[in-house]
């Protein structure tokens, strides 16, 4: 059954295109944070673990909503490791070091380019697409990641 919600199908579909890929983007961050939190070595590893535990609950009530946001919009959700690495504008590679502020350094590229995807789509979305209810959607992610990419940057002052 198609979904009715006086947005044409066509635009629908090009929102979905647009959502599918956030999902991956938040899909490879979730696993990279959850290596950060499995992962983190040094003095400091106490208060590491738990505040990677913190942010990697936050992105997977992310994954969540995104999800079912798509679904909303009458679609079906890739749900698979190697359909997310085909998707995502990110790496799961790890470019730092394998401690907490190679962690951190690389978490927070990462929210940093999906707060720039995000941002790119927010007027296309509310405008061309004439989808307010996802560019709304889309802009409290933004505000969300930032918070995540605040926290994360305080670390390494």
């Amino acid at each position: 059954m198609k979904t009715n919600i006086g947005i044409k199908q066509e635009n629908i579909s090009k929102v979905v295109e647009i959502l599918i890929k956030v999902l991956a983007d938040e899909f490879v961050l979730y696993t990279k944070t959850k290596r950060a939190h499995w992962n983190v070595e040094g003095p400091d590893f106490y208060n590491k673990h738990l505040f990677f535990e913190q942010q990697y609950d936050a992105i997977d009530e992310i994954v969540d909503t995104v999800a079912e946001r798509i679904r909303s919009l009458g679609h079906y959700t890739p749900a698979t490791l190697k359909d997310f690495l085909a998707l995502t504008h990110l790496t799961e590679e790890l470019q730092e070091k394998n401690d907490a502020n190679g962690f951190i350094k690389e978490l927070l590229l990462d929210h940093e380019s999906i707060i720039i995807y995000l941002r790119e789509n927010i007027n296309l979305i509310a405008n061309e697409l004439q989808d307010a209810g996802t560019s709304d959607f889309i802009t409290g992610l933004v505000e969300t990641h930032e918070k995540m990419a605040w926290m994360l940057r305080a670390h390494l002052k």
